[in-house]
């Protein structure tokens, strides 16, 4: 009977010690439990658009405890004032010797995207990735493969109007700075077809930097309205040298006064001065960004204000 009651206390443990914590609230959370409601991937990973509801986990991961360890700022960039409704779900973890990578899937309402965050090994958050949504409009199929360095190659491709299987893949990786960096691009579509996204697009612009700047669609900054009339969100593109030294950068942008902007961030040695003069916006690197460009090229470009005139009805 004795050996009954002793299997029964420590099954009893067991199930204690093993229980999830509740992550769907706003109560305090430990790193360690925020991390644990992620499962370990031992051997890479493979993820499609078409089950990445199937792969999620049930737990629910509120706004409130995600930011705790994700800072708001990366979803106010992506998503602005849509940020509070987000709910996340866990997808995977895979630990090396450095770096934790936590695969999530991102809910915002209708809209889900599957994403990874780069921690160090004492939990202290790196860096943050979109890689896919769900459900998009181009007609593309999507999937992410993820190798044992590990890398995220992004493959997406599908069928073109003459029945040809036409494909994209990007491959990135975290290897410094607070940026996941590509370390691939290949395919076979035409360039036309291959477009720039821009990531704040949707993001308001009534203050007075805010706008489209750009020499061509290859080569432009885009400036979005801030938490204050002093600060706003940017993302710029560029490519050089017939496109083989190109640079890409998201962040946000603090006014000094009319004409003179920077974007400085503690802890990272990327330093850009903005030049606002009249239609014109340019920028100037002044710390070391090369984590974000190319070797042989910098953040040094001068961008025309894109005027967009309204068709009067008729």
């Amino acid at each position: 009977m004795k050996k009954w009651v002793v299997a029964i206390v420590l099954f009893s443990m067991l199930s204690c010690k093993e229980k999830k914590v509740d992550l769907s609230g706003d109560a305090p959370v430990k790193v360690s439990d925020f991390v644990a409601a992620f499962d370990l991937q031992k051997h890479g990973y493979f993820i499609a658009d078409t089950n990445m509801l199937a792969e999620e986990d049930s737990t629910i991961i509120s706004y409130k405890v995600a930011t705790k360890f994700i800072p708001d700022s990366i979803f106010d960039n992506l998503y602005g004032e849509q940020k509070q409704k987000l709910i996340f779900h866990p997808v995977g973890r895979i630990q090396k010797t450095n770096e934790v990578y936590l695969m999530l899937n991102v809910h915002n309402g209708k809209q889900v995207q599957f994403a990874v965050a780069a921690m160090d090994k004492k939990s202290k958050f790196l860096a943050f990735k979109l890689l896919f949504d769900k459900d998009n409009k181009e007609g593309y199929v999507y999937s992410t493969t993820v190798n044992n360095e590990p890398s995220f190659i992004v493959n997406r491709e599908k069928l073109n109007k003459d029945k040809q299987d036409v494909y994209t893949k990007v491959g990135w990786a975290y290897l410094s700075g607070n940026e996941f960096t590509e370390i691939v691009n290949d395919g076979n579509e035409e360039e036309k077809n291959l477009a720039i996204i821009n990531p704040i697009d949707t993001l308001p612009k009534k203050n007075a930097w805010s706008g489209n700047y750009a020499v061509d669609k290859k080569n432009f900054i885009a400036v979005r309205d801030g938490k204050t009339p002093k600060q706003y969100h940017f993302f710029v593109h560029f490519e050089k040298k017939s496109g083989t030294c190109i640079g890409e950068l998201k962040g946000e942008l603090n006014v000094l006064d009319a004409k003179h902007a920077v974007y400085s961030v503690s802890g990272d040695p990327c330093l850009i001065d903005f030049t606002l003069n009249e239609n014109e916006l340019s920028m100037k690197e002044k710390g070391k960004c090369g984590n974000r460009r190319g070797m042989n090229c910098l953040f040094d470009d001068v961008f025309v204000k894109q005027i967009f005139k309204v068709k009067k009805k008729k």
